[in-house]
């Protein structure tokens, strides 16, 4: 039982509930911990059937909100236009977790159809460097993990391209799988440096055989 203005009691073998209760006039507001995905498109469309966004929002549906903040085509350059106001220094409390999930478009090959989206390897490094040092200083309790970008199936793009393009379809691949390594190589070193959390998908996605259908929707974005 309680009352007005105060939080219901809890045990410590059950998840408390995040109340508020504001100072003028004792009314409430209840505030649950955010998780926030920031990321490019593999992070916007994480709420398709299946996808890992959705995974994770039903795991944690009763203990935390998933916000999704993805943005298609960005890399790490563009996405430090948004991070001060995705996570502003003051204003609402700062997420519980948040995902840095980008290099898939840093990692595009100059001279090719994507390269406006290219970012040479050090700087994608450098400006992951800033977003995970702004978000410490936004909150010294985030816990912040980066997630390297996928493993590129070459083929499957180029099979994707020519169903929509015909002979029209580019001539030599925007994005190889190697490239794609050499910028994971260096979201992990990042992360080693940093003493964060990192998910090294590119490596542990090629671990599975068949991985290409099996993990990737559209040759690119994870199921």
């Amino acid at each position: 039982m309680t009352t007005p203005g105060s939080c219901p009691a809890t045990t410590a073998a059950t998840h408390p509930p995040m109340c508020a209760a504001s100072a003028a006039g004792g009314s409430q507001k209840m505030v649950r911990p955010r998780l926030v995905l920031f990321g490019d498109s593999i992070t916007e469309q994480s709420f398709r059937p299946g996808g890992w966004g959705a995974a994770l929002a039903d795991t944690y549906s009763r203990k935390a909100d998933v916000v999704v903040r993805g943005y298609g085509g960005y890399n790490t350059r563009w996405a430090l236009f948004l991070v001060h106001h995705i996570f502003p220094l003051d204003g609402l409390a700062p997420p519980l977790a948040t995902t840095i999930f980008f290099g898939a478009n840093d990692a595009a090959l100059l001279g090719r159809t994507g390269e406006r989206q290219h970012v040479p390897v050090s700087e994608y490094k450098n400006n992951l460097k800033m977003i995970v040092n702004h978000l410490k200083d936004c909150s010294n309790s985030m816990v912040i993990v980066l997630i390297t970008p996928p493993p590129i199936d070459e083929e499957g793009r180029e099979r994707f391209a020519r169903s929509l393009y015909g002979q029209n379809a580019r001539k030599l691949p925007e994005r190889t799988n190697e490239m794609a390594g050499v910028y994971a190589g260096y979201c992990v070193e990042l992360a080693r440096e940093m003493c964060i959390p990192c998910v090294n998908i590119w490596s542990k996605m090629q671990e599975t055989e068949g991985w290409q259908k099996l993990y990737l929707s559209d040759v690119l974005i994870l199921q």
